[in-house]
């Protein structure tokens, strides 16, 4: 899925954006045709991606060490992209895998028939509790992202007011007035707290969106202005102590917290593409990004949770951003047959 500036400029998860050395990035799909003939050498595995991944150079040199094979990286814009990139080329691919599709695309490019089947030996670990609903291990877990509002503790503090407890509470003009949220149709993040209050509220969502645009709360298109520049605790110092973001971003954000009970789980998969050059390396891939080496260096480097059991999460995240012990969760092919209906509903609550 890949938030704050601790997190590099962007975005969204959803603005995990950064260099990989050792690979060579092509930015944007309009350059996937011209490194297509690169992923025919055995010796290379080329990973199609959103514009957020970023691992540690030493991430990529143990890769290399295991498995004797080098990481090219393709980034291809956000999931939303880079799903529909693989979903049109099933059994051409521009690459041999594929990693950043979450949970509300993830439906399409299995649909499309674009991705193989491969069960990773190393699934029971954890990565399994999140395998696609009604797949054939077409996809492989690898993160999760919650996300949720944010509030900023220490504005409340000084205010000497209450914050909010819940996404319930924003449609209370106070509140409303004080958030900064992100459009579904141009955001992950955005599309990811619109699922919160379908799952929420049900048959109600809609209601729920109309008391909060007639309450004052400001709707922007992405979380970079969201958090950034409207977020009392983000670098543009704003006027809005409450924000949309995720659950991990007090880890590196001091006085602020997420509300809990507000987050939609996003998860983001890797899988091996259909007819892929190098179809042994992919898997090989899919494999490495569920070893303990991708899953530690996943919290510090994009700011996501692993979905491996047992991995560590760096000091500080137990108490500043612990793990959501419930989340909204929609399964994706409902998201998938009713995305475009409730971004239309959702346009025509808020007036846009």
């Amino acid at each position: 899925m890949r938030r704050t500036r601790w997190q590099g400029s962007k975005r969204r998860r959803l603005m995990r954006t950064g260099a990989v050395a050792a690979a060579v990035v092509a930015v944007g799909a309009s350059m996937l045709t011209a490194c297509g003939d690169d992923s025919s050498s055995s010796s290379q595995v080329t990973l199609l991606t959103h514009d957020s991944f970023d691992l540690p150079q030493s991430v990529f040199d143990e890769f290399k060490k295991e498995t004797g094979q080098t990481l090219k990286v393709v980034k291809s814009g956000d999931a939303g992209q880079l799903a529909s990139t693989v979903s049109l080329t099933p059994g051409s691919p521009k690459g041999d895998a594929v990693y950043g599709i979450d949970n509300t695309f993830a439906t399409r490019p299995i649909q499309a028939g674009a991705l193989e089947s491969y069960a990773s030996p190393a699934l029971a670990d954890g990565a399994d509790q999140y395998a696609v609903p009604d797949s054939n291990n077409e996809l492989t877990a690898v993160d999760r992202g919650d996300v949720c509002l944010n509030i900023d503790d220490e504005w409340y503090r000084r205010e000497g007011q209450t914050p909010p407890k819940s996404l319930r509470d924003l449609t209370d003009p106070t509140y409303a007035k004080q958030a900064a949220l992100i459009d579904p149709g141009t955001s992950s993040p955005g599309m990811a707290y619109l699922l919160s209050t379908v799952g929420v509220f049900g048959d109600n969502w809609q209601d729920y969106w109309k008391q909060v645009s007639a309450g004052g709360a400001t709707i922007v298109s992405g979380w970079e202005i969201a958090y950034n520049q409207l977020f009392t605790a983000g670098e543009g110092k704003g006027d809005k102590p409450i924000v949309l973001s995720y659950a991990s971003s007090p880890a590196a954000t001091p006085g602020t917290s997420a509300l809990l009970d507000s987050c939609f789980r996003q998860v983001e998969y890797v899988g091996v593409l259909k007819g892929a050059p190098n179809v042994a390396g992919a898997r090989k891939l899919v494999d490495f990004m569920l070893s303990p080496t991708v899953q530690k260096a996943l919290p510090s480097s994009m700011f996501v949770y692993p979905v491996q059991k047992n991995t560590p999460l760096p000091d500080g995240w137990a108490q500043r951003a612990p793990i959501p012990q419930s989340t909204v969760n929609l399964p994706p092919a409902y998201i998938a047959q009713n995305r475009e209906t409730w971004l239309q509903q959702w346009r025509s609550a808020v007036g846009r």
